[in-house]
């Protein structure tokens, strides 16, 4: 497909999508969006790729939302256009995972499309925020509701009431950023990453996946059901026979992802 808004390239069993709108340091806009959405759909359906890569370039993962675009809107355009919830979850309702590569800014709707990704590999370059308030409005595409999950209630209130920026060190400290990467190898060693995740069984990476968002979504009792549930469903896949004879015989398994 031709895209006007991402490039689009595959690397062995990752596929890799990188937000383009230099001209605005990547911000967000509906063809953006709609463009990101599309291409992680033919991934979803591709058999061979079992790993998803979302990145930006070096200034900037996405630096906001498009204000230029929005700036106009009223409230019944953007209660009957569906505004975030039409296409903004597209990276959430992925099955496969999908990780982050952030270099520079992530801010506003940067750093919300980032914390959709199942994880955030941040070059030591990043700088994440959610400066809404300088707007005039606040977070609206997961600000007030991901961050403080993924960094604690008042990490969450002092970035997004005081519009402040956190850089890479920060984030991986209070949990918001997976690993920090040199910002000259970002992609790189997301990549190698990124391709160790896919070459194991996809069936797997995603029952892991959906068992993590479990935690993080349900009570301990309802998350540790549902794992022990999802584990004794395991044991009907070819995949896991063949992991563990790979393990007993001491080779490397062979996983055909059923």
């Amino acid at each position: 497909m031709n895209y006007e808004n991402i490039i689009v390239a595959t690397h062995g069993k990752v596929g890799l999508i990188t937000l383009h709108r230099p001209e605005v340091l990547n911000a967000l806009n509906d063809g953006l969006i709609d463009d990101l959405g599309a291409a992680l759909r033919l991934f979803e359906a591709d058999e061979n790729i079992g790993c998803i890569v979302v990145t930006g370039s070096e200034k900037a993962f996405a630096a906001g939302a498009d204000i230029a675009a929005m700036v106009n809107w009223d409230y019944m355009e953007v209660y009957k256009t569906n505004f975030i919830t039409r296409n903004w979850d597209c990276i959430a309702q992925c099955r496969k995972p999908v990780i982050a590569a952030v270099a520079g800014f992530a801010l506003g709707g940067g750093c919300e499309l980032a914390m959709t990704c199942d994880m955030i590999y941040a070059a030591d370059t990043a700088k994440f925020g959610q400066p809404e308030v300088k707007l005039g409005i606040l977070p609206g595409a997961g600000g007030t509701q991901r961050l403080p999950r993924a960094v604690g209630k008042a990490k969450a209130m002092d970035l997004c009431l005081s519009a402040r920026l956190m850089d890479a060190e920060e984030a991986e400290r209070c949990g918001l950023v997976a690993r920090i990467i040199p910002a000259a190898k970002l992609l790189e060693e997301t990549l190698a990453a990124a391709a160790t995740i896919a070459n194991f069984s996809l069936p797997m990476l995603m029952m892991i996946k959906e068992s993590v968002n479990r935690a993080w979504e349900s009570s301990l009792h309802e998350g540790l059901l549902f794992e022990r549930r999802t584990i004794h469903a395991a044991f009907a896949m070819d995949d896991r026979k063949e992991g563990m004879a790979a393990f007993l015989q001491k080779r490397k398994p062979v996983f055909k992802n059923r």
